[in-house]
């Protein structure tokens, strides 16, 4: 028997747009919180939904963000239209980062983006084309505790 879907929506990020980086995770925080997802996972969520997010600001022309919660688990697809990941196992190392100087100058490119999604996410997926762009599938199941 599938799971009763919650919720359901989709979100549109741009490419560059760093007045605007983590609104997207900030309202999906907002939104589980609303129709009472308990903290924890909502903060597990948020978290990887933020790392996930500035990935697109700061590497895609584009991206967007599905958003499906049932009442087992908060499922996350984020693709974009970018520059993809040339390779995604050094990628996935904790300190390793392809940021310009000018996105460490804002704070940003510690390389502890894709490790943090990972080690907020439940099930964690990812495919990336270079120069095409980056998928990513995160799944946070809610908290039975």
């Amino acid at each position: 028997m599938a799971a009763t879907e919650l919720l359901r929506r989709t979100f549109h990020v741009t490419g560059g747009d760093f007045d605007k980086a983590g609104a997207v995770s900030t309202e999906v925080k907002a939104l589980l919180m609303e129709i009472g997802v308990d903290s924890a996972t909502a903060r597990r969520v948020a978290r990887a939904s933020f790392e996930a997010e500035m990935n697109q600001v700061m590497y895609a022309d584009k991206g967007t963000v599905e958003l499906a919660v049932t009442e087992d688990a908060v499922q996350m697809i984020f693709q974009d239209e970018g520059q993809g990941i040339e390779d995604i196992e050094q990628a996935m190392q904790p300190g390793y980062s392809t940021a310009t100087d000018w996105m460490r100058a804002m704070g940003f490119g510690l390389g502890m983006g894709l490790p943090n999604i990972k080690d907020n996410s439940d099930e964690f997926h990812i495919e990336s084309t270079p120069g095409v762009g980056t998928r990513l599938n995160i799944t946070v199941k809610m908290n039975r505790a």
